[in-house]
């Protein structure tokens, strides 16, 4: 059970690793795509919207913060609405609605092979195939904790409930004064919460 714990978190990790890998270049990659929209030509109006997603895509917004009202002990202030839109999902999003946009622009028609549409539509199913198995590594790790969690704490048969029956045991074996008593009286067990 523990051993299928430490199996599960590694795998875990191994899928947030490789979550984060896959995305970590996609900012520069779409400014790469931006300047070469630009570059083919394509309507003012197409390079606006690809700029807009592209925006949303490095997490930078407009001047206006979003923001509502929050009472606090009968003053109201401001609170700050976040924009940015940095999940992976909404990354993996923002990049699919650049790609449509160029799927749609006849002009877009770069030399660079990693700019090109079919290399950009793999590099969308390199991203969903990595947020896929996060999310299964994601469940699978849960699972695995609450299974943990069931053997060390459940509160009748867990190995805390059992280690402390058996300081009780050992006390009323050899008594409260007793060297035995001693060693496993300044044990402690606490939850994982």
């Amino acid at each position: 059970m523990m051993n299928n714990f430490k199996v599960q978190k590694t795998g875990f990790d191994n899928a947030i690793n490789a979550r984060r890998i896959a995305f970590e270049d996609i900012k520069p990659l779409a400014t790469r795509i931006i300047n070469a929209l630009i570059a083919s030509g394509a309507p003012k109006l197409t390079i606006d919207d690809a700029k807009g997603v592209n925006k949303k895509l490095q997490g930078s917004t407009s001047n206006k913060n979003a923001t509502e009202m929050t009472t606090t002990e009968g003053t109201e202030s401001p609170k700050g609405i976040s924009t940015s839109q940095q999940s992976y999902d909404r990354l993996k999003d923002h990049f699919a609605n650049l790609i449509q946009i160029l799927s749609q622009t006849a002009q877009y028609n770069p030399n660079e092979n990693e700019l090109k549409i079919p290399q950009l539509q793999a590099r969308l199913g390199a991203l969903e195939s990595a947020k896929t198995s996060w999310i299964a590594a994601h469940t699978t790790f849960s699972n695995a904790i609450n299974e943990r969690n069931a053997l060390l704490y459940h509160p009748e048969t867990g190995l805390k409930a059992i280690a402390l029956n058996v300081k009780v045991h050992v006390k009323s074996l050899f008594g409260s004064q007793s060297p035995q008593y001693k060693q496993v009286s300044g044990l402690k067990f606490v939850d994982s919460n």
